[in-house]
């Protein structure tokens, strides 16, 4: 299948579908629009049913069983944008066959370096083939490997009926990097019991927790007065706001955490005197310390309005998705169904935490369970991406398993 999915996914790499923020439309850009069409298309011509494209731009289709016997249907998901973060467009991938270990250059004439010193993890694939951008894009892995690993999968089923197998539903979602991947997905039209989101990262990876997420958006109010007569007037906005900043522990950021740590995380500062307006994302994975987060900068704002004895600041705070645990420990087989998958392709299972969130994330809270599996990529959303193919054709492998073990059910 290795052949197959690599030769699949630099087909999909060549359409520019970054989603747009600031966009109000579904899918929020055009090249999503295009691509969705395209998908469809391939989806009838290898031979799934009930294919559809439905006006957000969702794409659903079926493999129907192949036996008579009932078992629960299960369902792959994959989202078919790429991140704003980082050119989308004309996305030229490189394949390296093999790698021979060290510093990949990836583009010479702008002497852009994939470094084996920064990026040490790309050292475990030498000798294999390797899937790199030129240093100008990214590659688009997410997720565009796990459309190409599915859609593989589906077809390697058809062609061999002898591996029997449940209905199957598959579905391609928009929007998933600006957060939208779930708005319009519509669980009981799926139809599915339970799915598996190929979104992850390195080969092995199994993941059933997520953080808890949350956006705040606090505005500090000043007053501006000409600083040669401002003395007991002026009130300036971005030095309360830097006040409020330093009562934030300052390790308990991005930068400075991992595995089940939270954060605080600044991403806009915008200020002048009399006025100034702060955002942060907040996270974590315990549910308690989540809520605990937002009250500690809720009470912040109280006690700066205080001291000054007039509202000067004002914050709202936004949730935005939560821990898919809770969800899915009441179904814990299906965590153990994918392990057992990949056990028996001889991967090696990596339960990690989801440090961001995914559309299963999202769906689990909608009734639909949706733990996440690798997709084989390294280095998402920017220009250093890369996938080994190896990986690639094992996720397409543990699809397969999946749906085999599902009937042992």
């Amino acid at each position: 299948m290795e052949n197959i999915v690599v030769e699949r996914f630099l087909k999909y790499v060549s359409y520019n579908t970054q989603s747009d923020p600031e966009s109000s439309l579904s899918p929020s850009s055009e090249g999503q629009t295009k691509f969705g069409k395209r998908l469809a298309e391939e989806l009838v011509r290898i031979g799934l049913s009930e294919v559809e494209v439905d006006w957000n731009g969702y794409v659903m289709a079926t493999l129907p069983a192949n036996m008579e016997r009932s078992v629960p249907v299960v369902g792959f998901i994959a989202h078919m944008d790429t991140s704003p973060d980082c050119s989308g467009k004309n996305v030229r991938p490189q394949l390296i066959e093999p790698y021979q270990g060290g510093d990949l250059i990836l583009n010479e004439e702008k002497n852009i370096v994939l470094s084996s010193q920064r990026f040490p993890e790309i050292l475990r694939y030498k000798g294999e083939r390797l899937i790199v951008t030129d240093g100008t894009t990214l590659l688009g892995a997410d997720d565009k490997a796990g459309l190409a690993e599915i859609v593989t999968a589906m077809e390697y089923l058809l062609a061999h009926p002898e591996i029997k197998h449940g209905k199957i539903r598959i579905a391609f979602t928009p929007d998933e990097e600006i957060g939208r991947g779930a708005d319009h997905f519509y669980v009981p039209k799926f139809g599915a019991d339970f799915a598996y989101t190929m979104d992850g990262g390195e080969l092995g990876e199994l993941q059933y927790e997520n953080f808890n997420a949350a956006s705040a958006r606090v505005v500090f109010h000043g007053v501006n007065v000409h600083p040669g007569s401002a003395k007991d007037k002026m009130r300036n906005s971005m030095l309360v706001a830097n006040r409020f900043l330093s009562g934030l522990p300052g390790r308990e950021v991005p930068e400075h955490t991992e595995n089940y740590e939270g954060f605080f995380h600044l991403t806009k500062f915008e200020g002048r005197v009399d006025r100034t307006e702060i955002e942060f994302i907040i996270r974590d994975f315990d549910r308690q310390s989540f809520e605990g987060r937002k009250s500690r900068m809720e009470e912040m704002v109280k006690k700066i309005n205080l001291e000054h004895g007039e509202p000067v600041a004002e914050i709202s705070i936004k949730d935005q998705y939560y821990n898919m645990k809770e969800k899915i420990d009441p179904q814990f087989y299906i965590v153990e169904l994918a392990k057992e998958a990949m056990i028996s392709c001889n991967i090696e299972p990596k339960i990690v935490p989801v440090r961001g969130g995914t559309d299963g994330s999202r769906l689990s809270y909608m009734g639909l369970p949706c733990p996440n599996i690798f997709g084989g990529g390294h280095n998402f959303h920017g220009e250093f991406e890369f996938i080994p193919t190896k990986s690639m054709e094992s996720a397409c492998r543990v699809i397969v398993a999946i749906a085999s073990k599902v009937t042992e059910l």
